[in-house]
């Protein structure tokens, strides 16, 4: 089989009706935008504004907003860092500050990376007015449709009858710290 044939089978597994296959379509499309699209728009942003100021500024502009990012991501940090024990000592748990340092690594990372587009995300994932939207709309969203997809999968494999053996009898007690 040539390899113009399999292709087509490839995308067509990868891109099937079921929500498996849609996530799959989505991350595909995410992966493509990620390596393919975004250094693109990257590089091109890095010459057009090199052949407006000059080469040597846009290289400092670069590294500027890397050092003012590294800078403010080493701040953030340690101040989520503090409320995430504070939170943990008082036996609760530090959701929030997990979700702002998954924010803050990716910020930081794309604020590393050379280029204009990925510091304004970067620096996106840092504010956080931003970053509360942000956290906000993925929660409502994003979350959502995953546990309702987790949960259809859950309920169609677990369709069979229940047996006698299935069930387990017992008692317990519960003990308060």
């Amino acid at each position: 089989m040539s390899n113009t044939a399999s292709a087509p089978l490839a995308f067509a597994y990868f891109t099937s009706i079921s929500p498996r296959g849609q996530i799959q379509e989505l991350v595909l499309k995410a992966l493509f935008l990620l390596f393919v699209i975004i250094p693109i728009v990257e590089m091109w942003l890095l010459i057009t504004v090199g052949q407006q100021i000059g080469a040597l500024l846009t290289i400092g502009l670069v590294l500027l907003t890397a050092f003012i990012g590294v800078a403010l991501l080493r701040y953030q940090g340690a101040m989520t860092l503090v409320k995430a024990r504070m939170k943990m000592s008082s036996g609760e748990l530090p959701a929030r500050e997990m979700a702002d340092g998954l924010f803050f690594a990716v910020g930081g990372a794309l604020l590393l990376t050379p280029g204009f587009v990925t510091d304004v995300v970067g620096f996106a994932c840092l504010t956080p007015g931003i970053r509360t939207l942000i956290i906000g709309f993925l929660s409502r969203h994003v979350l959502r449709s995953s546990m309702h997809f987790q949960f259809n999968r859950f309920q169609h494999r677990n369709t069979r009858k229940m047996k006698q053996e299935d069930v387990l009898e017992g008692d317990f007690k519960r003990h308060n710290d």
